[in-house]
């Protein structure tokens, strides 16, 4: 799905990090997945449609630039950046839960097959993942069922070459605009070996595991996200008033 949906709230969670920052590791952490676990993917014999990838990877590396940019006039813009986190909270709660009822109750697919609707739905990933700062796994593997009729196993590919793409975009626009020197590099000798070990690790177990409980880990995983998202939100409004 991409470790960013947990790695974001569990570090807003343990408080030690401005917003700009988590987002920061948050990205370099799923990127580094990315890259780890499309490779044990291709190793495992799954076929990647190519043209779908490119059109959906296109439309998430742009929307990633969006994102980003939008992230970063929303933090101009707020007196605290509480009042941002609000904001991507709320977005993402009410995001999950719909993933989470879609995922459990519905079998409605559609089986988009133009160019245009593939690039659409990666432009429109990759501005929700980089603006709320997650890498977006549980919501693009959802969107990917939903407009394509993709299985669950084949979405989570497609997933992660998309928040390979928009991350990367992340990345590209913070190295060419304000540089890194802000952040705390050392962190990175910690999160990258942890993420590719993570990304290989993942991409193994996909390969031994039914698509049956894949699907109910991932159920299990969107209510957790949830919880901690629903927990951490409640922290801040508390801490507000």
């Amino acid at each position: 799905m991409g470790g960013g949906v947990i790695i974001k709230p569990a570090l807003d969670f343990l408080g030690y990090h401005s917003l700009n920052t988590i987002a920061f590791y948050s990205s370099v952490a799923v990127f580094t997945m990315a890259i780890s676990s499309t490779y044990k993917q291709y190793q495992n014999g799954l076929q990647i449609q190519w043209k779908k990838a490119a059109g959906i990877s296109a439309g998430s590396l742009i929307g990633g630039m969006i994102g980003d940019l939008l992230l970063n006039q929303a933090l101009a813009a707020a007196s605290d950046q509480s009042q941002v986190q609000v904001m991507q909270y709320s977005i993402m709660l009410v995001t999950l839960v719909l993933v989470l009822i879609y995922n459990r109750f519905s079998h409605w697919q559609f089986h988009f097959r133009r160019m245009f609707v593939f690039v659409s739905v990666g432009l429109f990933l990759g501005i929700l993942s980089t603006f709320l700062g997650i890498g977006g796994g549980p919501i693009n593997v959802a969107c990917l069922i939903f407009f394509f009729g993709m299985n669950i196993k084949s979405a989570t590919v497609y997933s992660i070459i998309t928040i390979f793409f928009s991350q990367l975009a992340k990345l590209g626009t913070i190295g060419f605009s304000t540089g890194f020197d802000s952040f705390d590099l050392t962190m990175l000798w910690a999160i990258i070996p942890a993420a590719l070990l993570g990304g290989y690790v993942g991409g193994l177990l996909s390969k031994k595991i039914s698509e049956q409980h894949v699907a109910q880990i991932y159920s299990l995983v969107v209510f957790f996200v949830i919880v901690l998202n629903a927990y951490n939100l409640w922290m801040i409004v508390h801490a507000s008033f």
